[in-house]
């Protein structure tokens, strides 16, 4: 098990609980908790009246729940937030912060799987009780889904050739662990990109394990549901398919396409954006390297 102080610095802290714009007495709902710096400073913020509900699927942030009679943390993927809510007796809340990704902590665990610089067995799973791993993709799926995989996910331009060599040689042999893939995948890793490639291929893999789109929407499509009018939704992201996502659904309430308009020409929205797109300072990347790719969307429901 693992203590809280391994868990490290929360992004963008103080941007996305003001862009909550918390009421001492309100409902709030953290669903990635983590190491808890987010719901800390949310807590921070409540009366005695508030609430705080918060979710994490990794048994590991179970260490770091807060001791507090408004606090109450549900080991649970949030895509179940409106069903885990309403069996908490809670049908509407004033905000809900989502901080996406893998955190710190995740990373640095070297058997998790998640990190490039280690060499581990290919898990990458953020529930531990889940079925399916990085093992599975990269052993069982066919070339057609795996190529899919590597060019939806890592928006890999060498996808189809990369799924073809990771076929031929499991052909062989079992590929076990991070330095057998990278082996088998020699070829596309040029010493000057290795990095970013081979961040692109774990982006990739660790998305299709924990479903990370098809939960991010069921998200967003419940929060909708969940927020008061008026309530605010702080979202971090940190890739550009999260946050198309993301940014698309704050726009018109939809993944794809546009809504259908009235007979004038307009559409209703469902919200209307609190800021610009906020990103971290040369400063927080300096003290918190996970930051860098960061970019947070703050919106409130109409």
């Amino acid at each position: 098990m693992t203590t809280r102080m391994e868990y490290h610095n929360p992004v963008l802290l103080k941007e996305t609980v003001d862009g909550l714009n918390i009421h001492p007495d309100g409902i709030y709902v953290d669903v990635t908790f983590g190491g808890g710096g987010h719901s800390r400073e949310m807590m921070s913020r409540l009366g005695s009246n508030g609430k705080l509900v918060a979710f994490d699927q990794d048994i590991d942030a179970l260490n770091n729940a807060i001791a507090d009679d408004r606090f109450l943390l549900i080991n649970e993927n949030f895509r179940f937030i409106k069903r885990f809510l309403r069996f908490h007796g809670i049908k509407q809340v004033d905000g809900i912060l989502a901080d996406l990704g893998v955190s710190s902590h995740q990373f640095d665990v070297a058997e998790r799987g998640f990190s490039t610089r280690f060499d581990a067995e290919l898990d990458m799973r953020m529930n531990q009780k889940g079925e399916l791993s990085a093992y599975h993709v990269i052993n069982e799926y066919d070339e057609q889904d795996i190529s899919r995989v590597l060019f939806q996910y890592g928006e890999l331009k060498n996808a189809r050739a990369m799924a073809n060599v990771i076929v031929m040689a499991r052909r062989d042999k079992d590929i076990k662990n991070s330095e057998q893939l990278k082996q088998v995948l020699a070829k596309f890793l040029p010493a000057h990109k290795s990095n970013k490639i081979l961040a692109q291929i774990y982006q990739a893999i660790r998305i299709e394990v924990n479903q990370e789109m098809d939960v991010l929407k069921e998200f967003l499509e419940q929060s909708l549901e969940i927020l008061k009018p008026g309530g605010r939704l702080s979202v971090i992201s940190y890739h550009s398919l999260e946050d198309r996502l993301v940014k698309r659904f704050f726009r018109n309430g939809l993944f794809e396409g546009e809504p259908e308009r009235d007979f004038f020409g307009n559409f209703e929205v469902p919200f209307k954006m609190v800021e610009k797109l906020i990103v971290p300072t040369d400063a927080e990347i300096a003290i918190n390297n996970r930051a860098r790719s960061a970019k947070l969307r703050v919106a409130e429901k109409i």
